[in-house]
Parts: C-alpha cells; structure tokens; sequence
C-alpha cells in the first residue's frame, strides 16, 4: 500500500529483457537504506518487488502484462522514475490510498504554466471515466493528485513546484503517457451499490 507521496526521482540503471519479462535495476540512495528481499517499491506507480538489493540501487522484475499495459515496457536506460516505498502502518496518510495496481494509461493532452505552477490536461480512458470526479483524487505515476477540471474525455491537474521539481510529472510533454490508478475507494463503492441492487459490474482491470 502507498500514499502516492514521491519520495525519490530515481533512475533506470539497467534493463535485462528475457522472452516475457525483464528485470530492472534503479537506482534510488533515498529509498534503499533499509530495503530488503521482498519489499514493495512503486515504480512511476506500478508496485514492484525488490529481489535484490544492489549498493544504493535495487533489482526487481516486471512480468509482460506489465510491461503492456504500464509505462514500464517504455523505459530505457537512464531514464527517471517516481519512487516510493510502502507506507507502514504508522505513517502519516499525506496523500491518498493507492495501491500501486495501473489501472491503464493516459496521453499528456496539453501543459498552461501559471504563476508558480501548470495545469496539465490527460486523455481519460473511456473504460476509467466513471471513476475519475471533480476533485477527486488520481495516481498519476505514482503521485497523488486532486482532479482541478474533468469533461467527457479529458481531465486536468494543477501541479505546484515541488512536484514539477521532484517527479517526472514536471517533464511530460504532450503525447506522453503516463500510468493512471483510480480511486480504489470508487471501485468498492460502486461494486457495493451493484450488490445492493441485485446485479454485478465489471469492475476497471488491474495490473502490478
């Protein structure tokens, strides 16, 4: 479980591709003291599991339905990425509960600068529209955000300095994508309400 608050731009070191996976290697000083075999980091908000620590580094492996279906089968060596460990049980809840499974991805629409900040417009999946609500809070590469603005196909972010200055959020350009992880708390609500109404729903598909 995270909070969807970045703790380390980190980077992409290495990359072994195998027939239906790959391991990586990132590079993160911040987040690897205390890092051991089998703890969860998100990775530009997908979840991974640490199988190696590597001196202020960490290896972890990324099966195919991932690398499909998140921006991870897009990295290449060198690039940066969104790190976060897993909160732990007595941890302040900064942003909100996200659990590190992609929902699916959306494209960088456009990017308005303001005085100190920028609002920057995504495509919204049709299959995840019904999730994402006027100020209601997305994952975006594993960074915790409030939706500023939302119409039938697009919805916008407003993003302050230190996320332009801390994230890869602050280098998307339009055509970009980025990982999306709707409110998990929708999803349940709206799979309560089928119940309570005497039929099912399919629900928008995960991966991690």
């Amino acid at each position: 479980m995270f909070t969807g608050i970045v703790e380390e731009l980190g980077r992409l070191t290495r990359r072994t591709d195998g027939q239906d996976s790959s391991r990586v290697e990132i590079s993160g000083p911040t987040v690897v003291p205390g890092l051991s075999h089998g703890d969860s980091v998100a990775v530009d908000g997908v979840c991974l599991t640490v199988t190696e620590v590597v001196g202020d580094g960490f290896v972890a492996d990324v099966m195919a339905e991932t690398l499909a279906r998140t921006t991870l089968g897009r990295l290449t060596e060198g690039d940066p990425v969104n790190l976060e460990r897993a909160v732990r049980v007595d941890d302040r809840l900064g942003g909100h509960i996200v659990q590190g499974h992609v929902d699916g991805t959306a494209r960088v629409i456009s990017r308005t600068p303001g005085d100190r900040w920028e609002v920057v417009r995504f495509s919204l999946p049709p299959e995840l529209a019904r999730y994402v609500v006027h100020k209601g809070s997305v994952c975006l590469d594993g960074v915790s955000l409030t939706v500023s603005a939302l119409d039938e196909d697009a919805f916008e972010v407003s993003l302050i300095p230190t996320t332009l200055e801390l994230t890869t959020l602050g280098r998307r350009q339009p055509g970009d994508q980025v990982n999306v992880e709707v409110d998990v708390l929708a999803k349940y609500v709206e799979r309560l309400v089928a119940a309570g109404a005497g039929g099912t729903t399919g629900s928008a598909g995960t991966t991690s």
